[in-house]
């Protein structure tokens, strides 16, 4: 039996490492399941996670955050539990627009909604996606694209929101992440 080393294999030791390296991919999508929250994301890096107390439409909630950066992009998912579930739809408005107030003046004047539905989520209308162009806080621009929902998930109403933000728009990304949301 002929045996040839293959291209890779006949590439000197250190070319070897970085022609591994290049093949790489930027966005390494895995599953990370949250079971407080009743939900697996899918994001493209090992996420950090973080909790601390907010207020959301007057009414204190624990927030916990799981989230990364990965190919240039910021990936963030965070989820509470709501109290009293009469204002779900208050508290899903004031944190739309809490969000969006920290890209920017004139951030919330740009941003474009669309409904969002996915089997599982309460049919509301502050359920929505949006794409909002706004600035960081050095003042470079940020691109973000971000959904809000909320279901029900025994005797609690959960809230959820899940955003990227990129330097310029890239819509295909963030589909595969909120593609990747699964409710349990």
């Amino acid at each position: 039996m002929n045996r040839t080393p293959t291209r890779a294999a006949a590439l000197p030791p250190m070319l070897l490492l970085a022609w591994l390296a290049g093949c790489s991919p930027a966005l390494n999508w895995r599953s990370v399941p949250l079971p407080e929250a009743a939900i697996t994301i899918t994001l493209p890096c090992k996420p950090d996670q973080a909790v601390r107390p907010v207020e959301l439409a007057g009414s204190p909630v624990e927030l916990a955050m799981a989230g990364c950066d990965a190919d240039g992009a910021t990936f963030a998912v965070s989820h509470a539990a709501l109290a009293d579930p009469a204002q779900v739809g208050t508290a899903l408005t004031h944190w739309r627009a809490a969000a969006i107030a920290n890209l920017g003046s004139g951030a919330a004047a740009r941003a474009v909604d669309t409904p969002y539905a996915p089997p599982g989520v309460l049919p509301l209308p502050q359920s929505v996606r949006t794409v909002v162009q706004g600035q960081r806080p050095d003042g470079s621009a940020v691109t973000a694209q971000a959904v809000w929902f909320a279901r029900a998930v025994g005797p609690q109403v959960r809230l959820y929101h899940a955003v990227v933000y990129t330097p310029k728009p890239r819509p295909e990304v963030a589909d595969q992440f909120f593609a990747g949301l699964t409710l349990q």
